[in-house]
């Protein structure tokens, strides 16, 4: 059971009782879960939540974008409650969101670069990076479309290639597979569970069922506590 607390080190999260605000409230309390290394099509974990901003918080927190309230919190071997562990866990993680914004008129093309460009680096490892990710994929017959006019499912597809582009250690992906029909969120699932044979994922999300399509086990939060899996 991913939800106990005695875990290996070599776990790349591990998660004792943590507490995470947000805006003033608290979107986890006492949370104890843990993600094992990667294992193709059983490595990733899901989290359902019924409201959004919590999921996000979660994911804020182990990217090493936030501060976290309480807890034991390690992610990569690196300890999240220090601001040295937060900086430190930050370029070996990959964060993917369904709503992110984006640049103006950006291309998909442009999406993955920019995002390689970010992650720092020489420039032939970026042009060679975007794309390997891009063919893997399958988004070059999409390359100069903007992110805005393709298909809902390809642009998903398009923040996990910005998101792994930098072949991070650990993969978050925030609601990336809410709201898509059966066919596309077991396509896009499929992509996923492929990553996850590289990295540590986890995926934040309201639909329970379509999680379970990608992740070895699904767990569920209310009211920021989790209840279930």
């Amino acid at each position: 059971m991913r939800t106990a607390h005695a875990v290996m080190a070599a776990d790349p999260v591990h998660a004792a009782g943590i507490g995470v605000r947000r805006h003033g409230r608290w979107a986890v309390r006492a949370a104890s879960f843990r993600i094992g290394p990667p294992i193709p099509g059983k490595s990733a974990l899901g989290i359902t939540t019924t409201q959004p901003a919590v999921g996000s918080a979660l994911v804020d927190v182990l990217a090493g974008a936030s501060k976290l309230a309480y807890g034991e919190l390690r992610v990569l071997g690196f300890d999240l409650a220090t601001a040295r562990g937060r900086h430190a866990v930050r370029s070996r993680v990959g964060v993917a969101r369904r709503n992110s914004r984006l640049l103006p008129g950006i291309r998909v093309r442009g999406l993955v670069e920019h995002a390689a460009r970010l992650a720092g680096p020489g420039s032939g490892d970026r042009e060679a990076l975007a794309a390997a990710i891009m063919d893997r994929l399958a988004l070059r017959p999409w390359a100069e479309v903007p992110v805005r006019l393709v298909p809902d499912a390809v642009g998903r597809r398009a923040r996990l290639a910005a998101a792994t582009v930098h072949q991070p250690e650990l993969l978050l992906a925030d609601r990336l597979l809410d709201g898509l029909s059966l066919r596309d969120a077991s396509s896009l699932a499929d992509v996923i569970s492929d990553l996850g044979r590289d990295t540590a994922i986890l995926l934040t999300g309201r639909d329970g069922q379509a999680l379970a399509l990608a992740c070895g086990e699904v767990l569920v939060m209310t009211d920021g506590v989790l209840v279930a899996s």
